[in-house]
């Protein structure tokens, strides 16, 4: 076992770890994971694999401190005490892992696998990859069964409880929120991801942005040396079929690596959303019943994409690597499309129908966009008082969008025409983004990280709706719109890092200014944005003694309003439904503070608390006496507490079972149609995932959830849940995994909620082709032998996810 108090030796590579993992009885262990540490928070350096021998090496990561965790199926987690690493390199004591229990399975192959929920300092880590789960899902299905992430009847994400996310993928904001973020997650394979970090109080060096945290998804790496790859395919079957297949491959050697991947996906889907409104006349204390409407829409949709990727790493010395990375969303035809039927019946006060029609609609869309990526990493050489280490990103990323969307309504009361709306949007978004960070080890106890970065984002958006009443076409100068967006936003912060004896602090500052400009040419409504904010962040983490560990920590946050929430641009829902965008939107800024005790390292509890001013929410509410409208708006305040606990438990070598609950209040306070909003709900959020390890290359997982009743600002929540099973099993070998899993099997996930207003309320139910069983394919060919490979972010993160 390794202790502080063990000998060390000199690495026979310079600056690398090096060990051997073994069992009780001296076996070597191979294909264990091992993980490397930052002593100070727990933060993930790097992962390695042990060899057949039991041996692994980690490749120079910088000098510090640092501690070690070692997995495998069938024995307990291991935790090393905390050790300094030189520049000269580290040889560490062998690692003993023991048994899980007594009973030892016989001609049993142990295959390396994660577990796929694990909680650290100051995240928790979803292992997507090896999951039987992920089989033919898509990133949004895993997202939404992660602990603690929950995803409302308008595509929001939260995360306990609480919106305004910032999401990364492969440390990219995606330029989008809301719906567009949702469709982009349905249409990216579970089987390309890696795992998904959910971090809730972030220190200084992420972007301030995400007032509820962030979540980090990280894409699959192929790590092994010479050329090598897989082949995932799936198919779904749900009402309508979902076709998944990626092919991706790299070729890696002492200097070099080059790699590629492209996925494409045909999925056809449906979706049911029906609405009932009740709209009153207002009459002193007790409002009276002015009329109601029952709108039914039954929406079938295909989606049809092709992702790409290609990009290469060039070690330029031992010190100094360079990359580029290309990524891209090609649209092959057919396009992007869907169909709806609408069904629409108004009655009056006394339940008398005043008016019913049907309504058609179509819509296609056509979204490539391209991303291209440029990275430096240099590590210091002999550097006086620790390691160094500077890394640079410059980023570009262009999005094209089509959108194309008529409805015909077809009156059944009166002698009405019928009448056809046409909508016709073209937008181009250009992001480009700069940012350098360095960090350098003091001495063995302290580390200091520094940073700036710059990015300009421009938006020009153009829609152009048109009527058409018996034959004649003309402009709809209401819905009509050509909005632009020009925003530059720059950021430096300073973090340090300090570990003494059983204590470690974690302070910085980050500071971002931001410029905007807004304008609309068909009008005059322009706005434009000048700030600038400081947001201090600083943790506490205390190790009382192998059993305990309390932790604190505080930040201060922001969420600025995507683009697509500034946009005033009006989109159909239906007939009598619109959704648009609100470019007096402010953004929401929220002060955040939790408690932590980890027990065993392993049973996790917290209390959490913020205080948000001008948060931002989605609300519907009326126009006129027989529309809606769908929008965003800024309340005054919210409030939330939240307890967290987290219990993994293991039986025996064959079951892992993770339990997740959240018990929240939201308080909000705000004014909207008339309405003064000063309420809250206590809620709670349960989970659990079984993992089992049923011999013979065969496991299974079953994952539940529970989502309690909820209020989000005006929208109050029904509780609803899920319940997913899968089987997998290793064919050819140790090449291929089959799998075969079935998520929603008792169909319990559609959303149901309700805003209610003085004069105003809104029934609203929401369901899709959730329940789909799913056979898939994984076969992996090529080179067998694992290496060393750090994770890069890029210089975008702070703007993809909000733009459009």
């Amino acid at each position: 076992m390794l202790s502080l108090a063990a000998p060390v030796a000199l690495a026979q590579n310079a600056g690398s770890i090096t060990g051997t993992v073994r069992t009780a009885e001296g076996k070597p262990i191979d294909y264990a994971t091992l993980t490397l540490h930052h002593a100070a928070d727990s933060a993930v350096v790097k992962t390695e694999f042990s060899d057949a021998s039991g041996a692994f090496r980690f490749e120079r990561p910088p000098a510090g401190r640092y501690r070690l965790s070692a997995t495998q199926v069938g024995f307990v987690r291991y935790w090393s005490e905390p050790f300094t690493l030189s520049t000269n390199g580290l040889a560490l004591p062998s690692i003993t892992l023991q048994a899980s229990a007594a009973t030892q399975l016989k001609e049993v192959q142990v295959v390396a696998q994660k577990p796929l929920f694990e909680r650290l300092a100051d995240r928790t880590v979803v292992n997507v990859e090896g999951s039987t789960l992920a089989a033919g899902n898509t990133a949004l299905d895993v997202l939404s069964r992660s602990p603690g992430v929950t995803v409302d009847a308008n595509d929001n994400l939260a995360l306990r409880g609480r919106q305004g996310l910032l999401v990364l993928i492969d440390g990219k904001r995606q330029p989008m929120t809301g719906s567009e973020l949702a469709d982009y997650l349905r249409v990216l394979p579970a089987d390309q991801l890696k795992n998904i970090e959910l971090i809730t109080n972030p220190p200084a060096k992420y972007d301030a942005q995400g007032g509820a945290g962030i979540i980090a998804i990280n894409l699959k790496k192929d790590q092994r040396l010479g050329t090598n790859g897989s082949l995932n395919t799936s198919y779904g079957r749900g009402k309508y079929g979902k076709f998944t297949s990626t092919l991706s491959g790299n070729h890696r050697r002492e200097g070099l690596n080059l790699f590629t991947s492209a996925t494409y996906t045909r999925r056809n889907s449906f979706g049911i959303r029906n609405t009932y409104r009740y709209f009153y006349e207002p009459q002193g204390d007790n409002p009276v019943l002015d009329g109601t409407s029952d709108q039914r829409n039954y929406l079938t949709g295909q989606d049809h994409f092709l992702i790409y990727k290609l990009g290469a790493d060039v070690n330029l010395s031992k010190n100094t690597t360079i990359g580029a990375v290309l990524a891209g969303f090609a649209v092959p035809n057919p396009h992007p499309r869907g169909a709806g039927t609408n069904t629409s019946t108004f009655y009056d006060g006394s339940g008398q129908v005043q008016n019913y029609y049907t309504a058609r609609s179509t819509s296609e869309g056509y979204n490539p966009n391209i991303t291209g990526n440029l990275n430096f990493k240099h590590t210091f050489a002999n550097a006086a008082a620790g390691s160094r280490e500077l890394t640079a990103d410059v980023d570009y990323a262009r999005y094209d969008t089509r959108r194309l969307q008529s409805q015909t309504i077809l009156p059944e009361l009166g002698n009405l025409p019928e009448s056809t709306i046409t909508g016709d949007q073209t937008s181009l978004l250009t992001i480009q983004a700069l940012k350098a960070d360095y960090t350098q080890a003091l001495n063995a106890q302290t580390r200091l990280e520094a940073g700036a970065k710059t990015s300009r984002v421009y938006s020009d958006n153009d829609v152009l709706f048109e009527n058409t009443v018996n034959d004649v076409t003309t402009t709809n100068l209401g819905l009509t719109n050509h909005f632009r967006y020009d925003e530059v936003i720059s950021a430096a912060y300073l973090n340090l890092n300090r570990t003494a004896g059983k204590l470690n602090v974690q302070a910085g500052l980050r500071g971002e200014h931001t410029y905007a400009v807004g304008k609309q040419v068909v009008s005059d409504d322009n706005f434009q944005r000048n700030y600038y904010q400081l947001f201090p962040s600083a943790a506490l983490k205390y190790t009382a003694s192998d059993q305990h560990e309390l932790g604190a920590s505080l930040s201060r946050r922001i969420n600025r309003p995507s683009y697509r929430q500034l946009n005033p641009f009006r989109s159909i829902i239906d007939p009598a439904t619109y959704a648009k965008g609100n470019p007096n939107l402010r953004p929401e800024t929220s002060y955040n503070v939790e408690l932590t005790h980890t027990f065993k390292q392993k049973f996790t509890t917290a209390l959490s608390y913020s205080i948000t001013r001008s948060p931002i929410t989605d609300v519907a509410y009326p126009e006129t006496d027989t529309t809606t409208v769908s929008t965003y708006v800024n309340l005054t305040r919210q409030h939330y507490l939240a307890l967290t606990f987290t219990a993994p438990i293991t039986v025996g070598k064959w079951l892992n079972i993770y339990n997740n609950a959240v018990f929240y209040y939201i308080h909000f306070e705000g004014n909207l149609a008339g309405t003064s909003l000063n309420k809250g709900r206590p809620a709670f959020s349960l989970s659990s995932n079984s993992t089992l390890t049923l011999g013979k290359g065969w496991s299974g997982e079953l994952n539940a959830s529970y989502e309690s009743r909820q209020q989000v600002g005006y929208f109050d929540f029904r509780p609803f849940g899920q319940l997913n099973v899968g089987l997998q099993k290793a064919v050819f070998g140790t090449k291929g995994t089959l799998k075969l899993a079935a998520t929603d099997i008792l169909y319990t996930s559609p959303l149901r909620a309700t805003s209610l207003y003085n004069n105003y309320r809104q029934d609203l139910y929401l369901r899709r082709d959730s329940r789909v069983v799913t056979l898939s394919l994984a076969w992996r060919f090529g080179n067998d032998k694992l290496t060393a490979a750090g994770q890069r972010k890029s210089g975008a993160e702070d703007e993809k996810r909000r733009a459009q």
